[in-house]
């Protein structure tokens, strides 16, 4: 629990990019000088320190077992003066109760401690192994090492003095510079922590503010980050492109808000006719005294108007077929001559009864598609050709364009006036409102064509003169470019 309170205090929940990256730049950089405090403080120190007591010991025993092989005291006397002008060395003999000679460049100086209780000398006779060793500040001020060794099997005691090696006193220096080098290294990744931190915040700081914008409904705004970072400017650009796609979606919404309380009110009205016209009739049937010609014609009008209600819920119902089911467009390869001439010789008496002429001979092509659903097409297209015919031809001709087969059907009619060609796809849109529902079209056929096709991977084209006719065409993959029979190919695969 105090370990959590203590990481909640340094590392806190939230807090600001910049608080972060100081944080845990503080916190590495001053783990390496705290590390490298410790180990020049405590263990390289130590190790020079060691090395020089043991180089002490090493010569006081030598020294030892060259002054014991001494005759007597003037030549050991006169051993340890020249010992101690060779190393420039502080030599002192004594024994456990005096002080036999001292010798070297520290001889003159006195110490105030008496020379049995300094440290040295009293953890050599103490020791186990008979060996002391000190370091303080000599008579001159300076640091000075001193090793004391003590021969029990002959009384000799034999202490060294020397100043501080240079090494040692190196170290000792290079500490002081490494304590302000590692003050002013926390201090100088504190700096540059600070310094990334503003190169990593600013740019932050502005996409927050420009996503906020967007988020408030000002979705024309675009963020701009003044960065060099690549990183910085690709998250820039990817949210500019969302946004975009997010304004795209949202126009899209809006469009299709209109579309479909445009589509409400268009079913609504669609319906309220026929059911309204439906209603009258009935209500005139039930009178006594309607005459039995003007009966009949009330009920066909009747029938008519029930007749327009079944046929635009189907075609509604054909609608929402294509848009939401994935099976509902079955390929497989036929002769579509065959299937244009069984709908030509279907309409003939129609053309024939407004006096045109419709001509659908092709030479065969095999294509894949669903066979069903193409011939709501060309039914729809036909039919409506002869409908706004008032003389001349309608022809459903069809050719071979490159792996597809082209189909068209082209009519001399009255054609469809520029700034409708847009919207003829839309469902219940008619260039024409009066005279469309005169002849019995729910609006819904053109949008029924569009979305067969679109189903298979095709698309519907118009082009129309007012006054000189219309022409529908629309493409169809060919059975040999598609491969085998066709049977089973997904058509919206292939639109992919």
């Amino acid at each position: 629990m105090r370990w959590r309170k203590v990481r909640e205090l340094v590392y806190p929940r939230r807090a600001s990019t910049q608080t972060w990256m100081m944080l845990t730049f503080a916190l590495f950089v001053g783990l390496a000088v705290v590390g490298v405090g410790l180990y020049s403080f405590l263990i390289l120190r130590g190790q020079v320190r060691d090395a020089a007591r043991e180089t002490l010991r090493e010569e006081a025993a030598r020294f030892a077992v060259q002054l014991e092989a001494e005759p007597d005291r003037t030549a050991l006397l006169a051993l340890g003066q020249q010992i101690a002008e060779l190393t420039q060395i502080g030599v002192t003999i004594a024994t456990r109760d005096r002080v036999i000679g001292d010798f070297g460049p520290s001889a003159a100086e006195a110490e105030a401690t008496p020379f049995f209780e300094r440290e040295e000398v009293a953890e050599a006779f103490a020791a186990g192994d008979h060996v002391g060793f000190a370091e303080r500040r000599g008579p001159d001020g300076g640091a000075r090492l001193y090793l004391a060794l003590y021969r029990p099997e002959t009384g000799l005691l034999v202490r060294l003095g020397e100043p501080v090696p240079d090494l040692l006193r190196a170290i000792q220096s290079l500490q002081a510079v490494l304590a302000v080098g590692m003050a002013l290294a926390l201090l100088t990744a504190l700096f540059g922590a600070w310094t990334a931190a503003q190169q990593v915040t600013r740019p932050l700081t502005a996409i927050t503010r420009s996503a906020q914008k967007i988020n408030e409904g000002d979705l024309d705004g675009r963020i701009t980050v003044k960065t060099r970072a690549a990183e910085f400017q690709d998250l820039a650009r990817s949210l500019n492109h969302m946004a975009s796609r997010f304004r795209a979606d949202i126009h899209e919404l809006q469009r299709m808000q209109r579309i479909q309380n445009e589509f409400i009110g268009n079913v609504s009205h669609e319906v309220k006719n026929p059911i309204f016209a439906v209603f009258g009739y009935l209500e005139a049937l039930a009178s006594d005294s309607l005459p039995t010609a003007q009966r009949k014609r009330y009920a066909q009008k009747g029938l008519a108007n029930l007749q327009r209600l079944n046929s635009l819920f189907s075609d509604l119902i054909e609608i929402a077929k294509l848009e939401y089911r994935e099976d509902s467009v079955r390929p497989a390869a036929f002769d579509l001559q065959d299937l244009i001439a069984e709908i030509g010789e279907m309409l003939d008496p129609k053309a024939d009864a407004k006096g045109l002429e419709l001509s659908y001979d092709n030479d065969p092509l095999t294509v894949v598609a669903d066979r069903n659903r193409i011939r709501q097409v060309l039914t729809n297209l036909v039919d409506n050709a002869i409908a706004y015919s008032d003389e001349g031809s309608v022809r459903c001709r069809m050719r071979r364009h490159m792996d597809k087969a082209r189909v068209e059907v082209v009519d001399t009619g009255r054609g469809i006036p520029e700034e409708h060609l847009d919207r003829i796809f839309d469902r219940f849109y008619r260039v024409d409102t009066a005279r469309s529902r005169k002849e019995g079209g729910t609006g819904l056929g053109l949008a029924i064509v569009k979305q067969i096709l679109e189903a298979h991977g095709s698309t519907i084209h118009v082009e129309s003169t007012k006054n000189r006719g219309t022409r529908f065409w629309f493409e169809l993959p060919l059975a040999d470019a598609v491969g085998g029979d066709g049977a089973g190919t997904p058509a919206r695969a292939e639109a992919a």
